[in-house]
């Protein structure tokens, strides 16, 4: 009995953390969590104001919080706690292909959605087509949400862009409205063209960058704040744009002979 008392008094941790009426602090949440999920008890102590958190970190000598105190012996920040039990800590500048695996992914299972809706089957040639164009849809959201990100990433290599800075800020509704359209299976007189166009300038565009003057970019096709490194993805993106252009006027072609 006496063991079982001495280890929870030696599992635990003393954590300091900013809650106020106008902000809670996440990292604090993620500190306790952290915490919790290692074994141990947590005593939570909260900075209820802007003064008690400036008071703390003045009487402490460091410039954030929270700060976790293990056994009495400061381990500091999330990132910190994260290093201390020996856990990745996330690079922020770090390469990743999360965003378009969770774009695509999520392009899959919508278009298996409406496959099912619409014709009572997972899958059909549509299935495909409502894939490759809700992945547009998606890809061009994320472009969307900051055209000005997304255009001063785009202009490092799009040769177009670089030539008519305009085209940059129209990429992504010229995609997310073809998309729209492709899914809809309307105006393809319209949609097809411009899925055509935007994706072959941007194929040359990629090539040209990566394979021939092999430059090391990151590409705007996840948006401004894209980890995703220019290359394979984004010419695979450009390709399968490309070959919905061709595509889908040539169903509809033999669809109405």
């Amino acid at each position: 009995m006496t063991a079982a008392k001495d280890e929870a008094v030696a599992k635990k941790a003393t954590l300091y953390r900013m809650v106020t009426d106008e902000h809670i602090c996440p990292f604090g949440l993620k500190s306790k969590a952290l915490l919790e999920r290692e074994g141990w008890s947590v005593e939570d102590h909260w900075l209820g104001t802007r003064a008690d958190t400036d008071a703390f970190k003045d009487k402490h000598g460091v410039d954030t919080t929270p700060q976790t105190f293990i056994n009495g012996e400061r381990i500091g920040g999330y990132d910190d706690l994260l290093e201390h039990f020996g856990k990745p800590v996330p690079d922020p500048e770090a390469t990743s292909y999360r965003p378009i695996i969770a774009i695509f992914s999520t392009a899959l299972l919508v278009a298996l959605a409406i496959s099912w809706a619409a014709t009572d089957a997972l899958f059909s040639i549509r299935t495909v087509e409502w894939f490759v164009a809700t992945a547009m849809c998606l890809l061009g959201l994320q472009k969307l949400k900051d055209l000005e990100s997304f255009s001063n990433m785009f202009l490092n290599y799009d040769l177009l862009a670089q030539r008519k800075v305009g085209y940059s800020y129209l990429y992504p509704f010229a995609e997310t409205g073809a998309g729209i359209l492709m899914i809809a299976g309307a105006l393809i007189w319209l949609a097809a063209p411009v899925a055509l166009f935007i994706g072959t300038i941007g194929a040359i565009s990629v090539f040209k960058a990566v394979y021939i003057d092999r430059r090391e970019l990151k590409c705007a096709c996840a948006g401004g704040d894209s980890k995703v490194p220019l290359g394979f993805v984004s010419l695979t993106e450009n390709l399968i744009m490309i070959l919905m252009g061709i595509w889908m006027p040539l169903r509809m072609y033999v669809l109405q002979s």
